[in-house]
């Protein structure tokens, strides 16, 4: 089913704090979704897996140690919102000719739009790729080279950023995002977490006149 990005970001917000991640990482995973829905790849579906992994607590996934390339976590995979930060914290003290290798990023797609969001800062455009999936973008839009169907793979994998030439086949962002039911369900219940339980005081002001008489 289609959804207004609104509708999408605004679910995604409260989804990402249903599994307590902070305000401002909500924020920006929500936006992150956003970018990713506008432009039709499936980052509701990742980041819906990604909310399971964060919310089981099974070896959750981390920040770059050092932002010294290459980047890496202490330990297990690297976090692709808590990366995408540190990207564009520092995306200006890095080589993006050179480029920089990512070492085991978990759902890789979810650092994409904050490469988008760094090449927007840069006033340039960015190439990242892993396994057999490149994705090239100015910010605004993206081209998509995905041959083995990588794009959507929430497996950790060795993320490779760097610039790229100016791509001729960018396509632009649509106005609303396909989400399938189940991945609206599986978001819905994790935001669900956050509305506060109803009370027996909510419920006769929630049901109209209640005890009182209104006529």
């Amino acid at each position: 089913m289609t959804r207004s990005l609104n509708e999408i970001e605004a679910l995604c917000k409260r989804a990402a704090r249903g599994v307590a991640l902070s305000w401002g990482v909500s924020e920006e995973a929500a936006k992150a979704v956003r970018w990713l829905a506008s432009h039709g790849v499936p980052g509701p579906r990742v980041f819906a897996d990604y909310l399971g992994k964060i919310d089981s607590n099974d070896n959750a996934p981390q920040a770059p140690r050092t932002l010294a390339p290459p980047w890496s976590a202490a330990s297990g995979a690297l976090c692709p919102l808590l990366s995408g930060a540190a990207l564009n914290d520092s995306v200006a003290m890095l080589d993006p000719v050179q480029g920089m290798t990512l070492t085991n990023v978990s759902h890789p797609l979810l650092f994409v739009p904050f490469v988008a969001w760094a090449a927007i800062s840069e006033n340039t455009v960015f190439s990242v790729s892993w396994a057999n999936t490149k994705v090239v973008t100015d910010g605004f839009s993206l081209s998509l080279s995905d041959a083995q169907g990588d794009i959507d793979s929430t497996a950790p994998a060795d993320v490779f950023w760097q610039s790229a030439s100016p791509d001729q086949t960018l396509s632009a962002p649509d106005f609303r995002g396909d989400i399938p039911d189940d991945i609206w369900a599986a978001l819905s219940a994790y935001a669900h977490r956050t509305y506060a339980p109803a009370t027996e005081e909510s419920r006769r002001l929630g049901a109209g006149a209640g005890l009182s008489d209104n006529d």
